[in-house]
């Protein structure tokens, strides 16, 4: 076992009741290339200096970053206080910043830089010296994946992802992983090159979110919603990931990339596997891991993808009383783009708890608001008792997992309006994680990059997720390239093309207007 790597496996005789001591991380680093773009300045550095203020990382923690700029390590450590006091979740605490920034170092390198790495090389070792990391470092990839094989390779190269049995060398990967099948299993071939797959963690930031593990909790740990979970009873399932906003920046990433490789290949297939999965026979990263690829590997397409998919393309308009441009107005963005900015499937599960239940899966930007959602709604009951109502007075029972931004689970059910007739109505009872709980939730990157440290992969997709995910993908990418066509026009603050209504139209179903 790899030294202070598992310092999750506490005392058992210590207070059960003091959770928070399992999930304290060792000595060790996080080395993050890539330190002045968003992600780093918004996300990953207010994340650790929140761990730390929660008391999550140890006084022998270091955080190295690599860039280009001629900082000194002051300098870094300035721009990591500015970035944690404008983003950070938790109250800024002098004292605390003060423990953390010791430990803070800055490399200034190119990624082809040999002496660079020799210098990371150095300074790592200082701070096994210095700070007591004892030689556990991870190493986050927040760069373009055209970079990765590069800096994977120099890693390699210069002695930094070995490790001697006595420490740990992690890496930690953002999305895309690919951009097909093809070249994901080449990205993969590259990556596990250098570092064991058990050592490689591929972040989807929505794995982290409190409420897409509640999805677990909500099924596994009630005893009224497992028996229903099923084709028996339930209708259909809607997974909506939507935007309110246009490109935002991201337009020489997303260009060519398109709503459904952004979102649909990782974020909606994997919120599609936590919901399908059968129960795991634990959480370990291996059981929880298995179950989900089994639902992948389950998922039948549609035999004509023309009339269960949908793309679009927002044009300019009116959203929220604020005059907006059209994608292929916005910065960056060739006039003649067809990337779509919103794409609808629908997707089929071949096993006997799913069998004959569509699930249909919908991303957009420009959209009526931000929300992400999954509704599962059940059959209507039968109308025997009810007879004065016609079956279109009864909705339709619905559980509904909001990921975000009102984290939580909404029940809609019919109720008797008050007074002497008896007439039925859908009423919702609504459960808030802001409500309910004292504790504020993390956000989804002080989990993740806890869990990196801990060693603890089970929200981390391995390859063969990743695989099984373009694998489902790649059909309709395939599909639309070969007709051609732009995607169809849709207003700003609507909820996406009329053809994506059409899709749901043919089944007899409605999209729910979130």
């Amino acid at each position: 076992m790899a030294k202070n790597d598992a310092t999750h496996h506490a005392n058992p005789l210590r207070d059960s009741r003091d959770r928070r001591l399992s999930r304290v991380a060792g000595p060790s680093s996080l080395v993050l290339f890539g330190v002045t773009g968003d992600l780093s300045r918004k996300k990953l550095m207010p994340a650790v200096y929140d761990l730390a203020n929660r008391g999550l990382l140890p006084p022998s923690f270091a955080l190295v970053g690599f860039a280009r700029r001629s900082w000194a390590d002051e300098d870094f450590a300035a721009e990591v206080k500015e970035s944690v006091q404008a983003h950070c979740r938790t109250p800024f605490d002098e004292t605390v910043w003060k423990q953390l920034s010791q430990g803070i170092r800055f490399v200034q390198g190119e990624f082809d830089d040999d002496d660079a790495f020799e210098r990371l090389k150095t300074t790592l070792a200082e701070l096994d010296e210095q700070r007591g990391t004892q030689g556990n470092h991870a190493f986050y990839l927040s760069i373009p994946p055209k970079a990765f094989e590069l800096v994977c390779r120099q890693l390699s190269d210069h002695d930094l992802a070995q490790s001697d049995g006595e420490n740990w060398r992690r890496v930690v990967i953002e999305k895309p992983f690919g951009h097909n099948l093809a070249s994901a299993r080449a990205l993969n071939g590259i990556v596990e090159s250098v570092f064991p797959p058990d050592s490689v963690f591929r972040i989807d930031h929505y794995l982290g979110k409190e409420t897409v593990q509640n999805i677990l909790a909500l099924r596994f740990a009630n005893q009224f919603f497992e028996p229903l979970w099923n084709a028996n009873y339930v209708d259909h399932v809607q997974i909506t990931m939507a935007e309110d906003i246009g490109t935002g920046g991201r337009a020489g990433y997303y260009d060519g990339v398109g709503a459904a490789r952004d979102v649909i290949q990782n974020h909606l297939l994997q919120l599609l596997a936590l919901t399908a999965m059968e129960e795991p026979i634990s959480f370990n990263a291996e059981d929880l891991r298995a179950e989900k690829e089994k639902v992948l590997a389950a998922v039948k397409l549609p035999k004509d993808l023309s009339t269960h998919s949908a793309r679009g393309q927002f044009a300019g308009g009116w959203q929220g009383g604020e005059k907006v441009k059209g994608y292929l107005q916005e910065d960056g963005i060739p006039a003649e783009s067809i990337t779509e900015t919103f794409a609808a499937i629908r997707l089929d599960i071949n096993t006997r708890r799913w069998s004959g239940v569509p699930f249909y899966l919908r991303t957009g930007k420009r959209l009526g608001r931000r929300v992400t959602e999954i509704a599962v709604v059940f059959k209507r009951a039968p109308n025997l008792l009810f007879t004065e109502h016609s079956d279109d007075d009864f909705g339709q029972n619905a559980v509904v997992i909001r990921v975000q931004p009102d984290e939580g689970v909404t029940i809609r059910f019919g109720s008797k309006v008050p007074g002497t007739q008896m007439e039925v109505r859908d009423v919702t009872m609504d459960f808030g994680y802001g409500h309910a709980f004292t504790e504020s939730s993390p956000e989804a990157y002080e989990r993740l990059i806890l869990d990196v440290l801990l060693g603890e992969p089970p929200l981390f997709p391995r390859h063969q997720e990743v695989e099984l995910s373009w694998k489902i993908l790649d059909p309709f990418e395939e599909f639309w390239a070969s007709e051609g066509l732009a995607p169809e026009s849709y207003e700003p603050g609507s909820w996406g093309p009329a053809s994506a209504d059409e899709l749901l139209k043919r089944d007899g179903r409605t999209w729910r207007r979130p």
